[in-house]
């Protein structure tokens, strides 16, 4: 019989979040073992981390839970190939984004308990707020329950990275992915950057300094952000000048207006008809040529030039920086970290 207390759980992946996840599992008491490709980039790791590493399909096996934090677009093939047949049944398959089983790209095997615990943030937070004695809020869905044990062992794996010292909410695959997606693409991702871009280049276009209008529109960003992230709009409020208020509440509108809105419904509707899913699916399946392209534009936006010469005198940021250093794309799950 499955313990749905402390379940043993083999972790594929060992990006940002699949290494956070791992450390604060076997904290909380879990037997963890991590399957990672031999020799990838990330199996050294885990194992000066002190884990058992084994291949994916050798970590899977026995395991209770296991838990897929590769890519999105990496995980089909090694679902198909690797994991489903080594899974024994009744065992519990775990994902931190919806993605492939609601777009149908992974169609789990019928005897398998189906479920995701969704952290609300990135791996080193994850990691960072477990070791203080907090947690990051998590959303947890249940897909499949085959051993009507299964909400039970999504809400153990949640306890155990620290999500539900916080606030663990239940949703479903549909409503995690959809809403990830449209966060990712209207507002955190991509519509802040262009926000940031557009009002940078705004500025520059009229004459103003480039590096007076970087601290303007991007390096003030973090102090709204973070009052946001305190305490809501009503904070933000409580903390910025009257001239600051009452130009955001006449001139915000001038931003963000109806054609904004109707953009903003365009993108849910092609997240919720498919039609972002297998644009992305196709583009990945050619190579990404347009998706690198694209990229690197943004890398190559002549603000990042100004940023990276004002942040080489911003001496408190080299530790932030080496904390948070990216993981290796092979092992990441890089949805779990926009949003």
């Amino acid at each position: 019989m499955t313990s749905t207390s402390k379940p043993r759980i083999a972790i594929v992946g060992y990006g940002s979040q699949g290494r956070a996840h791992a450390l604060n599992l076997r904290d909380s008491g879990f037997d963890v073992t991590v399957g990672l490709r031999p020799g990838g980039p990330t199996e050294l790791k885990a194992k000066a981390d002190g884990f058992t590493v084994k291949t994916p399909a050798e970590a899977v096996k026995g395991a209770q839970i296991v838990a897929v934090l590769t890519p999105d677009m990496v995980q089909p093939q090694l679902y198909g190939e690797v994991i489903e047949p080594n899974m024994d049944p009744g065992t519990c398959l775990l994902f931190a984004h919806g993605f492939n089983v609601h777009y149908g790209q992974i169609s789990p095997r019928e005897d398998l308990d189906v479920v995701l615990v969704a952290p609300k943030g990135p791996g080193a937070l994850v990691r960072r707020e477990y070791e203080i004695g907090r947690g990051v809020p998590s959303v947890y869905a249940v897909y499949q329950d085959r051993s009507g044990n299964a909400e039970q062992l999504a809400l153990a794996y949640c306890a155990g990275i620290g999500g539900a010292r916080q606030n663990a909410i239940k949703t479903s695959f549909k409503e995690e992915t959809e809403t990830d997606l449209f966060g990712e693409q209207a507002v955190l991702c991509g519509g802040a950057t262009k926000l940031v871009q557009a009002g940078w280049e705004t500025l520059v276009e009229a004459g103003y300094q480039p590096e007076v209008a970087y601290y303007e529109c991007l390096h003030e960003l973090k102090l709204i952000v973070d009052l946001f992230y305190e305490g809501g709009i009503t904070r933000m409020h409580e903390f910025i000048s009257e001239t600051a208020q009452y130009g955001a509440l006449t001139r915000g509108n001038y931003v963000v207006d109806d054609n904004t809105r109707a953009q903003m419904k365009k993108v849910l509707t092609e997240i919720q008809d498919g039609t972002f899913a297998r644009q992305w699916i196709a583009e990945y399946a050619a190579g990404n040529a347009n998706y690198k392209a694209m990229k690197q534009a943004d890398l190559d936006h002549p603000i990042e030039a100004v940023g990276k010469k004002l942040r080489a005198n911003m001496k408190w940021l080299a530790s932030s920086q080496a904390a948070a250093k990216p993981a290796a794309t092979g092992d990441a799950n890089p949805q779990s970290e926009a949003a």
